[in-house]
């Protein structure tokens, strides 16, 4: 087994008496030749991300009595403690659907989300003997959470469909938006899981907030309510956040056969693919420290 050290790209050289392989981990330089590098180490590593993709999903439910159904549960008691608040107490502008398929909507993206920052987040610090012994493209732990996460909201869409049949709300073929909306989702996500998971190795108080800073994130987004509910003078600020436009596009797209804000959707993609890139160079930086500091 190789060991690591850190030195001002990853590079393998061989011991001087040939015995073993030596990674030498040093930041990424700031051009797109390094980040074509890395992306073209991690495409080599797929294996790896796909292994510990699988493992992480078997691992989640592994010795659980409701197994895979957690995915649903959670989300399917979300929605109920909401649609019996805002719905029965608490009563929110009108929509032209149930309250509970509403919500579950949103739910679906949001869940999507919040399990794979916070999974990502405390990923790197509960892998450190792994991290400290084996070389691997570290970027793969924070993936692996995101791809899970993907997978739990996959299985929980099958009570969406079961709603909308409930609910005689038909799906058209405006559905399909929810491919690049998701698409936007999954880049966002990874750049929130890159960015909060390398910080935490230098600064645990990310995790300590991360349950407080997601509670905060939900109600700064359209989950409970309506973007219409948010006032005017308020939106252009309030849209900068790019869940707004996955939720509310999502929302738009399945339950209302509407496509999407186009504008809002594409604003959110370049804000999502562009902190994309500055997150994983920036992860890709505290890499070369990481089996020092963590």
């Amino acid at each position: 087994m190789g060991y690591t050290w850190t030195s001002p790209a990853p590079e393998t050289v061989m011991s001087p008496a040939g015995e073993r392989r030596v990674t030498v981990i040093r930041p990424p330089a700031l051009f797109r030749y390094s980040l074509i590098r890395n992306l073209i180490e991690l495409i080599h590593y797929r294996d790896l991300l796909l292994t510990m993709t699988v493992h992480r999903i078997k691992v989640r439910y592994k010795q659980s009595l409701l197994g895979v159904s957690w995915a649903i549960l959670q989300p399917v008691s979300m929605m109920l403690v909401f649609t019996a608040v805002f719905s029965l107490i608490a009563r929110m502008p009108g929509s032209e659907v149930p309250y509970a398929i509403f919500a579950y909507a949103a739910l679906l993206p949001w869940n999507a989300f919040s399990g794979s920052v916070s999974g990502a987040t405390a990923g790197l610090v509960g892998h450190s003997q792994l991290i400290t012994k084996v070389y691997f493209p570290r970027e793969i732990l924070p993936i692996t959470y995101v791809l899970a996460a993907l997978f739990d909201s996959l299985v929980a869409s099958s009570v969406l469909a079961g709603l909308m049949a409930y609910y005689s709300v038909a799906l058209s073929m405006k559905a399909l938006w929810a491919i690049p909306i998701f698409a936007v989702l999954i880049c966002f996500s990874l750049s929130m899981s890159l960015f909060l998971s390398a910080t935490q190795v230098r600064f645990r108080d990310i995790g300590i907030a991360m349950p407080l800073l997601l509670q905060l994130w939900m109600f700064a987004t359209p989950v409970l309510y309506p973007l219409s509910a948010v006032p005017l003078r308020f939106r252009d600020v309030y849209t900068l956040n790019p869940l707004v436009s996955i939720v509310e596009s999502f929302r738009q797209a399945i339950l209302y056969a509407r496509t999407p804000d186009l504008i809002l959707l594409a604003r959110s993609a370049i804000i999502s693919i562009t902190f994309l890139i500055v997150s994983y160079l920036y992860f890709k930086r505290i890499e070369a420290t990481m089996a020092d500091t963590i």
